[in-house]
């Protein structure tokens, strides 16, 4: 059996005792030195010597106990996973006073360390979920820049601290970098007291309006912004939260929506006023007829003929209401074949003939010798060229001339209807096909619905992938061109 190093410097200090007994003994019986002198010598050599024994006993304590904490405060947190004390400090058990503080020190370290990894690793989490949450923060302002509709951020300062690039380019935002107040930068009062309300409710809101601005060439926009509340719950002095409020306006272009509120307004005023003529007119006659004004027969035909004129107008203005309504719905029914376009065009020709005999107009027709292919619906064709014609008919003056011609032109058949009437000004060019837009100076040359041009461009450009223009000039006349595929480019593409 192994024994301690203390065990045997303790078994040596009394063999040194007992060498110094018997040698004290050996004096005395030598008469050489008194007994009570020799004895109490050799007591105070053994205490001597026992108290050696002890202080060397507590200094190898000391340095095992340091040598361990040293072993703990070096420990990796590889070796601090083990549970078990011993293997990492194998001399705790030789300190069994010390081996429940060892113990407990390796138990802090070993949960201190626990908590460090811990928290590693959350904070390994925390850094990936900042990077992707930045990642996303650009990528959502990267969207928000690119937007086609303005948009702008207020703090609960009024002050703008974001506008993508389309705002900027409206409100003529140079840079954001300082402070840029609301009122500074927009020069809408309409806009700025919108953000300002919004930003003042004392709980989260969203407010809709639509405002009038002007752009950097001083056209008229209608703008419908939305204006919402952003912001976050702030502690203020007394230590209560209280909402701090920026706002975010989102801008939305409907120009071309009030456009066709416009358009829409105008149409159904020009309809009302369009029926309201003929029906004023057969309620007059009617009632001249029920008063008895119509004494001969001759008197009643006339009446009864106005009535049957003044119907048959409101006829046609319901069934050109009705063309454009299906032509534009979709729903009308179509019937493409190939034709020969000069044969449709030779028809109208003969329809409108008696037309142009009454005013002495010369009608002219120069249509191709060529044969003109061409995939369309018969009749709405023929009603398109009809149309054309009898405008040019009804805005000629007695003796003028109007021509028919048609022509190939590369990959197209082209037919035009020119006269030699009155001709248009380059506004009235742009609006001609206008539903219900008539020129004003020439209202009194002819009766009309103003929907013969809007109904024959539909059927060109919607029904069959033309293209119905005009070319005008005041006092000289005017052309209507029509452009159509050829039979052989329209089946290809249909």
């Amino acid at each position: 059996m192994k024994k301690s190093p203390l065990t045997n410097e303790l078994l040596a200090a009394i063999a040194c005792g007992l060498l110094f007994v018997i040698a004290t003994i050996f004096c005395v019986a030598t008469g050489q030195v008194g007994l009570g002198s020799m004895l109490a010598c050799g007591a105070a050599g053994l205490s001597a010597v026992a108290l050696l024994l002890i202080w060397r006993s507590v200094k190898t304590t000391e340095d095992r106990v340091i040598r361990q904490l040293q072993l703990l405060a070096s420990a990796s947190t590889e070796q601090l996973e083990t549970d078990d004390l011993h293997d990492m400090c194998p001399q705790a058990r030789a300190l069994p006073r010390w081996k429940t503080p060892l113990e407990l020190c390796f138990r802090r370290m070993k949960s201190l360390s626990d908590e460090a990894h811990e928290l590693q690793q959350s904070r390994v989490r925390s850094e990936v979920k900042a990077h992707l949450t930045g990642l996303r923060h650009e990528q959502m302002r990267e969207i928000v820049e690119k937007l086609s509709e303005p948009v702008l951020m207020t703090n609960q300062y009024d002050e703008i601290i974001f506008a993508n690039e389309v705002a900027r380019e409206i409100f003529g935002i140079v840079s954001l970098a300082e402070k840029t107040m609301a009122q500074d930068a927009i020069g809408s009062e309409g806009i700025v007291q919108l953000l300002q309300e919004t930003r003042l409710r004392k709980t989260p809101t969203q407010r809709v309006s639509e405002i009038e601005m002007h752009d950097s060439t001083g056209d008229k926009h209608w703008y419908r912004i939305t204006v919402g509340t952003i912001g976050q719950q702030l502690e203020n002095e007394m230590g209560a939260d209280e909402p701090n409020f920026g706002a975010v306006a989102v801008l939305r272009d409907i120009s071309g929506y009030k456009a066709i509120q416009r358009r829409n307004a105008e149409f159904v005023s020009a309809v009302s006023h369009e029926m309201k003529t003929p029906l004023a007119g057969i309620k007059a006659y009617v009632e001249l007829l029920a008063d008895g004004e119509a004494e001969d027969e001759e008197t009643r035909d006339e009446f009864l003929q106005v009535i049957n004129s003044q119907a048959d107008r409101l006829q046609r203005l319901i069934d050109n209401l009705l063309n454009l309504a299906r032509i534009e719905a979709g729903v009308v029914n179509v019937n493409k074949k190939p034709r020969s376009l000069n044969e449709l065009l030779e028809e109208a020709f003969r329809i409108v003939q008696p037309t142009a005999e009454q005013k002495n107009i010369t009608l002219v027709s120069d249509l191709s010798p060529m044969y003109l292919g061409v995939l369309v619906d018969r009749d709405m064709i023929m009603q398109a060229a009809i149309n054309l014609l009898s405008n040019a008919l009804k805005y000629t003056p007695n003796d003028g001339r109007v021509t028919l011609r048609s022509r190939m032109q590369d990959r197209e058949v082209v037919f035009e209807v020119e006269d030699t009437g009155v001709g248009l000004n380059s506004e009235d060019c742009d609006r001609v096909f206008e539903k219900f837009y008539r020129v004003k100076k020439d209202q009194k040359m002819a009766t009309g619905t103003g929907l013969g041009l809007p109904l024959a461009k539909h059927i060109v450009e919607d029904v069959h992938g033309g293209e119905l223009n005009v070319s005008s000039e005041p006092g000289v006349g005017s052309t209507f061109r029509i452009r159509l595929p050829t039979v052989q480019v329209a089946e290809t593409v249909s």
